[in-house]
């Protein structure tokens, strides 16, 4: 059986997250057009009867502002490390621009098989897609360049086959019924952090959390508890909106993916709480899970 780990990097908003969900078909990761939206490693189990493939969603890489934007490239590059094979995503509608060249002169030392994917080619007229692959061909000698729309799903299923390719036997990380690493109370929690997002765009800073409080759940339904936590009062206002509606359209769009995720009828019930310590950035990390790097 072929197993191996799999890392997908690139810039923020160039789809990785998108093409986590493409390639496992099933929605694991949150998407939004918000920088900084995917901020844990996130590892989406595909399996099927002849390999098992770890992929590992990371968090964008940029240039830093500040500690937190550090400590998530630390992470992408901490994880683009230690795994088998690296998926380098770009958004082919946009070229390939400082930032690309940024993070593709950071992975030519790590002495691994990278493949440069190509994303969003619907977007792109094909000779201009001729003429993009030719000059990438010459940037890295990349193994494979791959043109794909993850979310169209446009060659995923060749992304697959051409890994297999690279991949040596090995035994099972996971059980063949394992989807993810991330347990049920965070995948919930970021649904509705995902509608957040989404829905107020950039009014909402991405630092936004969400936590789980609760759940409880019988054969035929759950009820779910989760607090929206930000660091400002007028962010609180953003969010809940006037007389409730932004929060009411955030709980009512996410229980629609609690209900298809859990496969049955969900309660949500969504509250939002300012923490103003949250002005001191060890802590700040520390909340958001971001402080178990050195």
């Amino acid at each position: 059986m072929k197993t191996g780990f799999v890392s997908i990097v690139g810039r923020p908003n160039v789809g990785k997250s998108t093409l986590l969900n493409s390639l496992l078909e099933r929605k694991i990761a949150i998407t939004s057009n918000v920088s900084g939206t995917t901020r844990n490693i996130i590892e989406g189990i595909y399996n099927d009867d002849e390999s098992q493939i770890i992929f590992i969603d990371t968090p964008g890489i940029h240039k830093p502002q500040n500690k937190l934007g550090t400590m998530m490239n630390k992470k992408a590059y901490t994880m683009a490390n230690d795994v088998d094979i690296i998926l380098f995503l770009i958004d082919a509608s946009k070229g390939f621009g400082k930032g690309d060249s940024f993070i593709l002169d950071k992975l030519k030392d790590l002495n691994k098989p990278i493949f440069l994917l190509m994303n969003k080619v619907d977007l792109i007229k094909k000779d201009k897609l001729l003429e993009q692959i030719n000059q990438y061909k010459d940037l890295y000698p990349f193994q494979e360049i791959i043109p794909m729309s993850a979310l169209r799903g446009d060659n995923v299923s060749d992304i697959i086959v051409t890994i297999k390719k690279y991949l040596n036997e090995g035994e099972k990380y996971y059980s063949s019924d394992d989807i993810t690493n991330l347990s049920r109370d965070f995948l919930l929690a970021e649904m509705v952090r995902e509608k957040v997002l989404q829905l107020t765009k950039d009014e909402v800073p991405h630092a936004v959390t969400c936590l789980l409080e609760h759940f409880e759940e019988d054969e035929k339904s759950a009820h779910v508890m989760v607090t929206i936590i930000i660091d400002r009062e007028n962010i609180k206002k953003i969010i809940i909106g006037k007389h409730g509606a932004m929060l009411k359209e955030i709980g009512t769009k996410a229980r629609i993916d609690m209900e298809e995720f859990l496969g049955k009828k969900v309660y949500l019930e969504t509250f939002v709480k300012t923490i103003d310590n949250w002005k001191d950035q060890e802590k700040y990390l520390n909340e958001l899970g971001l402080n178990d790097l050195d």
